[in-house]
């Protein structure tokens, strides 16, 4: 009944080369279908109780039946689309990449896809079509800071054990100062903000009226992500002392303590020194000399940042404190731990692999 069908039949090794290719996870869905498809059909199975077994249609089974039949394993693969021959060439493409990555234009610090196809002769969509593939983006620039701490290994080892494997009967906290040098400041807008609209953003004037600074110290537990607070309108030894004595008031007394902090000088002052002989339970940690990726609450000032205090109006310092202590208070309600999860022999095979990239480095 129906249409006469070619015979089917497979060798050994066509067989074995099919089901190793429908077991394999890597394989892609479309070429697994096509695969089981003609696994049934050599089975002597119908085209229509084929499209049954495998769920597919009638005419799809029919379609690589025949297939196979004429091209065997080469026929299941996809066929070349139609459309017309390629324009650009393998070399054309690769000067694009190779200029794109070792020159630079004469007028100019970086290419653009119009001044790269001015000087290829190829069009602006294919330079534009070129740097996507290839993930080339003149455009955008980064920054880097390498440490050259002596200790930089011994830091980084000695910080990122705290963080994962913290002792026993101990608190770890990591504390930084956010004082008016990072952006800390009263300011009221020159005119009123315009609220946000349908289809408008919120408005501000570029130009402010500075009401005055404050300095926020601040001491982030690492295993629960509450955070103590304190503000001073100085940034010296005498109100980071005064914080130190905060944190020994309210911290439970039994429990060591492990401050991770940077390399600031307020923090390696004779007065700490002295103060840390009377407290033993205090243990600094510092932190590499440039690294302060390493410090967690770091991560904690650009939350406040964002949500308070670069978008915020303060036309004195006395409403900026207020915001920022009710904030604070609104955190520690459902505080939220930063979890630490590179190890530091992780992060040392990134940097070496990071630095054999640099010529001549010297690090």
């Amino acid at each position: 009944m129906g249409r006469p069908k070619a015979a089917l039949v497979l060798t050994a090794q066509e067989r074995d080369r099919l089901e190793e290719l429908v077991r394999r996870r890597s394989t892609p869905q479309a070429l697994a279908l096509r695969c089981r498809i003609v696994l049934a059909c050599a089975s002597g199975a119908a085209n229509r109780e084929v499209a049954r077994q495998v769920g597919a249609e009638e005419h799809t089974v029919g379609k690589w039946r025949a297939r196979f039949v004429r091209d065997r394993l080469q026929g299941l693969g996809d066929m070349p689309r139609p459309g017309g021959p390629r324009s650009v060439s393998d070399e054309q493409v690769a000067a694009v990449v190779k200029r794109t990555l070792e020159s630079t234009p004469k007028n100019a610090t970086h290419w653009s896809t119009r001044a790269m196809a001015t000087q290829t002769g190829l069009s602006q969509s294919t330079v534009s079509r070129i740097w996507r593939a290839f993930g080339l983006q003149p455009h955008r620039s980064e920054t880097f800071k390498l440490s050259t701490d002596a200790y930089f290994v011994d830091k980084v080892h000695d910080v990122v054990g705290l963080y994962l494997d913290p002792p026993e009967r101990a608190l770890v906290f990591c504390v930084d100062e956010k004082s008016q040098i990072q952006q800390i400041q009263a300011l009221d807008r020159s005119q009123p903000v315009l609220p946000m609209m349908p289809g408008i953003p919120q408005r501000t004037t570029h130009d402010y009226v500075r009401a005055g600074t404050t300095t926020l110290f601040a001491a982030l537990d690492v295993t629960t992500g509450a955070v103590i607070g304190s503000l001073h309108r100085r940034h010296r030894t005498e109100e980071f002392k005064k914080f130190l004595a905060k944190l020994d008031r309210e911290i439970p007394p039994g429990l060591d303590v492990h401050l991770v902090l940077d390399n600031y000088a307020t923090h390696k002052t004779q007065a700490i020194k002295t103060w840390l002989i009377a407290h033993p339970r205090f243990h600094l940690h510092f932190t590499p000399t440039g690294s302060s990726w390493l410090n967690l609450v770091e991560r904690w000032f650009a939350e406040l940042t964002n949500k308070q205090i670069r978008r915020g109006v303060h036309k004195s310092v006395q409403a900026l404190e207020k915001d920022i202590r009710t904030w604070i208070a609104d955190w520690n309600t459902n505080p939220r731990p930063y979890v630490w999860t590179k190890t530091a022999d992780e992060i040392l095979e990134r940097l070496a692999s990071y630095l054999k990239r640099i010529p001549d480095s010297e690090h």
